[in-house]
């Protein structure tokens, strides 16, 4: 069909408009400013400028938070300043009682340029009498707030480094897009921003802490086995009497002076410690291993000083929720609560989950081992990680020579870890074990989150404490949450979108200060917090309420019990409420030989998602549900099956595929069938015979499943770059490689092997 002249014309007109529309959005990049930083900062004002005339967005945060930078740059500081007072005027996602605070370094640089073009006083003149007038007016809690926002995390050179590494990864362009332009101005603006605030900043902030505290930041004291413990105090000036103290114990020496002083801010003596080794103790450093004994030391030395009144409350998140409970192991008499959120329990669910070795533990122990303080710069490259990992995986080594893959020798610390691939003594010693709960009898507060990779070893504490102490005073508050969203970390709210999913309004809670109404309730005599209705208090996903029980089995009142049906459709098994009439199995094979795929389900991405990758593993999918209930706690199952090898490492992940055609990840287990009976010693397999394993210690949930709705188990064997690689030899696991993967492993999983799911029905 002949095309007509005006088509012709109207077509290419479309095309040369979008063609001039493109030209439009794209910005020069004289690529010879790259190694001159001098042309840097004459080049990239007239840059900014250029952006603001042409940046448009629809999200209004978005698009005011890139602006006022823009704006910063190009000298336009009063516009600036009139858009950050914009930004916090938006609802705010995270953090909304600090909103008032937030981008408060930027306005006070951008003040300070303000006022130098009106007076032409020197910078630093300028900046020390704007920033001495502004925090004259804060309070204790909000000064606190601020006190990181005027020192960058990992030095001035690094954010140097960053703007640089986006300079030269557009070394070959002549021209940038909206979007490069926004991304190279932000980062210069940052790096500008503390190169001018940090030197001038850090003497301020010193002089403000001295004239509302008296500090004492290098104290080293010595325990009853001869270490020593480097630890910093904080007191609020002005007040004589002793008082209650409040302490963390921990391994990282970040941000030590606000977490110290957060606890002043609240009424309390605030103190920090360090696992011996760290800051300034001159001993070897040794994660978890004495933490407990010498948190007991700590806790003596303090009730014995004048300010303290004997009354001494720990708190802390992950590691430093950890050592709490290694305190309980010796429990000293002054220590009257702890309040452990996210909790680490080394050997249950760090640095190996159900006896399965995780390699994300790996680069943290060189993060805390590197120095007396953190090596950031070491931890931060998830790129270095990432290609270890997968270098490892390809190279089909034993799990034990990864840390002979960095080049630098071998690691004391992962090669004692993986020596013990059972919950024995060197594991036990570390926490209270047993009949040891028994002795605690302080009240506790715990916290967790659905979606807080710590939430196992939380649990443990929570479900052992409770088992043998039949009295204990122990309240638990969990609900959709992240490891670091369940801490309240220096009054940090959770993340109100988390990993794609929004949470309920009402689980927007401050966890901080829960925390410190707990410590009000037990050290000063107040008032309960008032979410704590009953031990377990608890947020039910898509209904929008907080629910309580008194123990972990009430919070359901019935069970699904779905078995592994043969039956297939399309990509997936039926997932069967009856028992089957007749024994039937599904054969997997996995061939662990084969590095071009993985078999392992990565949970960590997204809560709600349009597709489910199988990673090669055996998808099994309900009928709809005829009503709406709640899942609420910890799935279970028992598996019957037959393996043509010694062992296994197996994972279990539990979805609700939703009527609207998504996938609403829920919780998970993964662990190794050779410890499935107990954890402590390991019981290999005989091949070819039909075995039966029970697991309970899944990540416990609630969530409303809504009518339609389907529940979706992934089954599937452990073969990835993340986790030890399990060959089923019989052999330590650590000890295998890929020359023990001379035949894939093939199971029989059987049609009465079932998965138990705890709900609420009303």
């Amino acid at each position: 069909m002949e095309i007509s002249m005006r088509y012709k014309t109207s077509l290419l007109a479309f095309f040369l408009f979008t063609f001039l529309q493109l030209i439009a959005q794209q910005f020069y990049f004289p690529k010879k400013i790259i190694a001159d930083s001098t042309k840097w900062a004459e080049w990239i004002p007239g840059l900014a400028g250029d952006v603001i005339k042409k940046y448009k967005a629809e999200n209004a945060e978005g698009y005011l938070n890139n602006l006022f930078r823009l704006q910063i740059l190009a000298g336009k500081f009063d516009s600036a300043i009139k858009t950050i007072h914009a930004v916090r005027d938006i609802p705010v996602k995270n953090n909304e009682l600090n909103a008032n605070l937030f981008y408060r370094q930027h306005e006070l640089f951008a003040t300070t340029k303000q006022q130098q073009q009106i007076t032409h006083d020197a910078f630093s003149d300028a900046f020390r009498q704007i920033f001495k007038a502004f925090y004259s007016q804060l309070n204790d809690k909000d000064a606190n707030f601020l006190y990181t926002a005027f020192i960058s995390r990992n030095g001035i050179e690094d954010l140097k480094m960053q703007f640089e590494g986006i300079l030269n990864a557009f070394a070959n362009k002549d021209s940038l897009s909206i979007d490069e332009a926004i991304r190279l101005c932000r980062s210069y603006q940052v790096f500008q921003l503390f190169q001018n605030i940090e030197p001038l900043a850090r003497t301020l902030l010193v002089e403000e802490d001295n004239r509302r505290y008296i500090i004492q930041d290098s104290i080293l004291i010595k325990t009853r086995s001869g270490a020593h413990i480097s630890a910093i105090v904080i007191r609020k000036k002005g007040i004589d009497k002793p008082q209650p103290v409040v302490l963390q114990f921990t391994i990282y020496t970040g941000a030590i002076l606000s977490l110290t002083k957060d606890a002043v801010t609240n009424g309390y003596i605030g103190m920090i410690a360090f696992t011996r080794g760290k800051r300034f103790s001159p001993d070897e450093i040794v994660p978890y291993e004495h933490d407990g004994e010498d948190c007991r030391d700590v806790i003596n030395w303090v009730a014995n000083q004048p300010w303290c009144n004997g009354k001494i409350g720990m708190y802390g998140g992950s590691y430093n929720g950890f050592t709490q409970w290694a305190a309980t192991k010796h429990l000293p008499p002054a220590l009257k609560t702890i309040v452990p959120s996210a909790s680490a329990a080394p050997g249950l669910d760090v640095p190996m989950m159900n006896n399965v070795f995780e390699s994300f533990v790996f680069p943290w122990t060189y993060y805390v081992d590197n120095t007396r303080f953190l090596d950031y710069a070491d931890y931060n490259d998830n790129g270095k990680w990432d290609s270890l990992y997968t270098k490892w995986y390809a190279s089909g080594k034993p799990y034990k020579l990864l840390d002979s893959l960095t080049g630098r020798g071998k690691n004391r610390i992962f090669q004692s870890w993986i020596a013990h691939p059972g919950y024995d003594k060197y594991w036990q010693s570390m926490i209270p074990y047993k009949e040891e709960f028994s002795k605690i009898i302080i009240p506790i507060l715990s916290t967790t989150g659905y979606y807080d990779g710590g939430q196992v070893g939380g649990m443990y504490y929570f479900r052992e404490h409770n088992k043998y102490n039949k009295q204990a005073n122990h309240y638990m508050v969990i609900g959709p949450y992240s490891h670091y969203g369940s801490q309240g970390f220096l009054g940090a709210m959770p993340d109100s979108v988390l990993l794609g999913y929004k949470i309920d309004p009402v689980a927007n809670i401050s966890i901080h200060d829960i925390i410190f109404q707990w410590f009000d309730y037990i050290l000063k005599d107040g008032k309960k917090p008032a979410i704590l209705q009953d031990k377990v208090n608890y947020e039910v996903m898509g209904a929008n309420k907080w629910k309580h029980a008194s123990s972990l089995s009430k919070m359901s009142n019935n069970t699904l019990q779905f078995y592994l049906s043969r039956t297939f459709t399309k990509e997936h098994y039926a997932l069967s409420t009856h028992k089957p009439n007749k024994t039937e199995y599904i054969l997997q094979e996995v061939d662990f030989s084969d590095r071009k795929t993985i078999n392992n389900y990565d949970h960590t991405n997204s809560i709600i998602s349009d597709t489910r990758d199988l990673s090669n593993g055996l998808l099994f999918m309900s009928e709809p549900f005829n009503e709406s209930f709640e899942f609420n706690g910890n799935f279970s199952g028992k598996l019957h099956f037959s393996i043509s090898n010694k062992d296994m490492d197996y994972s279990v992940n539990v979805f609700e595929l939703m009527p609207d055609g998504k996938y609403f990840y829920l919780t998970y287990f993964m662990g190794r069938a050779s410890y499935a009976a107990n954890v402590n010693s390991r019981k290999l397999l005989i091949p070819g015979k039909l075995e039966v394993i029970s697991f309970t210690n899944s990540y416990m949930t609630s969530r409303k499943i809504s009518k339609g709705s389907r529940i979706v188990i992934l089954l599937n064997i452990n073969k990835s770059p993340y986790e030890q690689i399990n060959y089923g030899t019989g052999k330590d696991v650590s000890d295998e490689s890929i020359e023990d993967a001379k035949n894939p492993l093939q199971i029989r999983w059987y049609n009465d092997s079932y998965i138990k799911i705890p709900i609420w029905k009303e």
